[in-house]
């Protein structure tokens, strides 16, 4: 909305500020500082003639190579190389702790994944299963092991490939999470934090567009099915074996911390009542399996393998058949083998460890890339990285963007990794917003081609349905950037990601509102609506739709055409500043955050205080109360208490 901008709040608050101060008359210099409990106060006024966009100058701070002896280059070559090698030891790290990430979501979530799957009713609706693929998803924290999931079901005839392109849809967007939350590790600069959530969001909003429009699209025509069942029936597909490229290099950690049976997963989501039982932690890695022909007795001759396999003697009934026992081999090394912990203790531990390993990575990383990227070489790479072919040629740039996107998803083979690493280069101005953008749109081509890779290694019997789903998969972000990237008007996530930049940077609470509004209580909203029936869904859902549509609208002819709207809806004034504005909220959090800090600053207060009291009674002598004043002592109080307001304040600063 158009009411969102910053200097209505600031004027209101100016004037609330004007009226209390004439209320109370000197009493105003006690609250002085009650403005500052709004993060929009504590934010300094940005000059009106730049743009927040462009991106930073990366000066060169240190003394030029011309003027540099023998010894200072060697020592600046040396240097550049410790720091280069920090760096890739570092983002491999980075890489791994989200690998052990993606195993701790598993553990803590993976059953209740399967779990979710089981009710066939609730899949058969596009909107359930399009949400139970973004839980499930943001559950295991890969889109890789959901679409695994969903292979598993559709080849083992419990879910048809049409009700499954809805819940594909729902994996692409869970896994956009990912890279939303590393942005946040970056909210402690203003500029550094919108470039970042911005360059992150690009990707959330190209993958909720699309749904919107290819999920309508899906329902009433069967586009993706029809494509890629074309495709299917087209070309003689033989299986194969899926490269590790990346997973060469990362396993060798990973799986010495943890190693996961992603069987278990599959095998509850498909009915079987013993997997509930088994742990994911991978206790023997390398096992045996024998078949042996066996006589079994069975209720009836009905149940032989065969009429010639089958006798009768008295009550009984015999019948061969082929019986597999797997033998247990040698057992696997990684930390967690011989812990005798559940699934949700270790995937806890590993939760809370992966997020700090990943946390700190992250912040060295980014402080490695400031101390590199300065002077030529950060003039360079930003030219390599946003600058055009000359014209006529320039809009192949972009396209050429994907496909490096492509190749380096490929390469890591994770769209996640690939995503959350740009993040924090696009936070400190290397990348701008216009080049992320295709090249988050080629990692989702990427993650996508590895998939594919993966299905063709799939048995004969199931290489049809899995390689159909990865299809699926592939062919919806090959419509999603049809939509949306080859017109520049139509690049709607570009626009809409700055927006939410803008305000987030203002607001940087609004950040986690977006994370769990977007992510979680949405889904699990249209979800319980689902489970209700469609009635009650249509029922709830479209007035909620249409009234979005009239206010998006409304909005847009506000900011283009004012003159073909009545004077009262040219803008939002007639509601209550809360219902248009986010500056009231904003001083609710500050307050909130000020209350939370003011308790735990008063318990340490209280508690220094009695020490204080405590020592200082040893220490006086008992004639030495007679002379204390109690109006100093009041005076001290309130002095003591503005410090602590203060200090507060700025410590609640977000």
């Amino acid at each position: 909305m158009d009411s969102l901008q910053l200097p209505q709040p600031m004027a209101t608050q100016n004037n609330h500020t004007e009226d209390h101060n004439e209320r109370h008359g000197d009493k105003s210099k006690e609250v002085k500082a009650s403005p500052a409990h709004s993060t929009l106060a504590l934010i300094e006024d940005e000059p009106k003639d730049t743009d927040p966009w462009d991106l930073p100058e990366l000066k060169n701070v240190g003394v030029p190579w011309s003027a540099l002896d023998t010894k200072g280059k060697v020592l600046r070559v040396l240097l550049s190389v410790g720091k280069l090698i920090l760096f890739l030891g570092f983002l491999y790290v980075f890489i791994c702790s989200l690998d052990i990430l993606s195993s701790a979501f598993q553990l803590v979530g993976g059953k209740a994944a399967g779990n979710i799957f089981q009710d066939n009713t609730v899949l058969s609706n596009p909107l359930a299963g399009l949400v139970i693929g973004v839980l499930v998803t943001l559950l295991v924290q890969s889109s890789s092991t959901s679409s695994s999931i969903v292979v598993s079901m559709v080849s083992s005839g419990l879910l048809t490939v049409q009700l499954a392109v809805p819940i594909i849809m729902g994996t692409n967007i869970g896994t956009s999470v990912t890279n939303t939350l590393v942005a946040m590790t970056q909210a402690g600069d203003r500029s550094t934090f919108r470039r970042a959530f911005a360059g992150a969001t690009v990707h959330d909003f190209f993958n909720w567009l699309s749904v919107l429009v290819l999920l309508p699209l899906e329902v009433a025509t069967g586009y993706l099915y029809i494509v890629t069942k074309l495709i299917i029936d087209s070309f003689q597909i033989q299986s194969g074996e899926a490269p590790e490229l990346l997973n060469v290099i990362t396993d060798i950690l990973t799986e010495s911390i943890i190693q996961l049976d992603e069987s278990v997963i599959s095998e509850i989501a498909t009915g079987d009542p013993a997997a509930m039982n088994k742990s994911l932690i991978k206790k023997w890695c390398q096992t045996f399996t024998n078949a042996t022909l066996m006589n079994v007795t069975v209720p009836g001759p009905e149940n032989c393998t065969s009429p010639s396999l089958c006798w009768v003697d008295g009550n009984y009934t015999f019948t061969l058949k082929n019986i597999s026992e797997t033998y247990n081999v040698q057992k696997c090394t990684h930390l967690f083998v011989n812990v005798n912990l559940s699934d949700l203790a270790v995937g806890l531990i590993l939760l809370a460890l992966s997020l700090l390993v990943l946390c700190t990575c992250l912040i060295l990383i980014v402080k490695l890339l400031n101390s590199m990227l300065k002077g030529q070489v950060a003039t360079v790479i930003k030219k390599i990285l946003n600058t055009d072919f000359p014209f006529p040629f320039g809009w192949v740039t972009g396209y050429i963007a994907i496909l490096v996107g492509a190749g380096m998803t490929f390469i890591m083979q994770s769209s996640s990794v690939f995503t959350s690493a740009m993040t924090p280069l696009v936070g400190i101005g290397v990348i701008s917003i216009e080049r992320a953008y295709p090249l988050s749109l080629g990692s989702n081509i990427g993650t996508t081609t590895t998939a594919i890779l993966a299905a063709m290694a799939s048995p004969g019997d199931t290489l049809a349905n899995a390689l159909q789903i990865a299809l699926v998969h592939f062919m919806f972000n090959i419509s999603g950037i049809i939509l949306w990237y080859p017109i520049p008007f139509t690049r709607l996530p570009i626009r809409l990601a700055k927006s939410l930049g803008n305000i987030t940077a203002s607001y940087r609470w609004f950040a986690a509102v977006y994370i769990i509004c977007c992510f979680f209580l949405l889904p699990l909203f249209v979800f319980s609506l689902s489970l209700a029936g469609w009635q009650v869904l249509v029922g709830v859902g479209t007035p909620l739709v249409l009234m979005l549509i009239i206010i998006i609208v409304i909005n847009i002819l506000q900011k283009r055409k004012p003159g073909c709207l009545p004077t009262a809806l040219r803008s939002w004034d007639f509601l209550p500043l809360w219902a248009h504005s986010l500056a009231p909220w904003d001083k609710v959090v500050g307050v909130i955050t000020a209350k939370c800090c003011c308790c735990c600053k008063c318990c340490q207060i209280a508690a220094d205080d009695q020490e204080r009291r405590e020592k200082e009674s040893l220490g006086k002598k008992p004639h030495t109360e007679v002379y204390d004043n109690p109006a100093m002592s009041a005076e001290m109080e309130v002095t003591n208490e503005t410090k602590i307001e203060l200090n507060i304040l700025k410590i609640t600063r977000l």
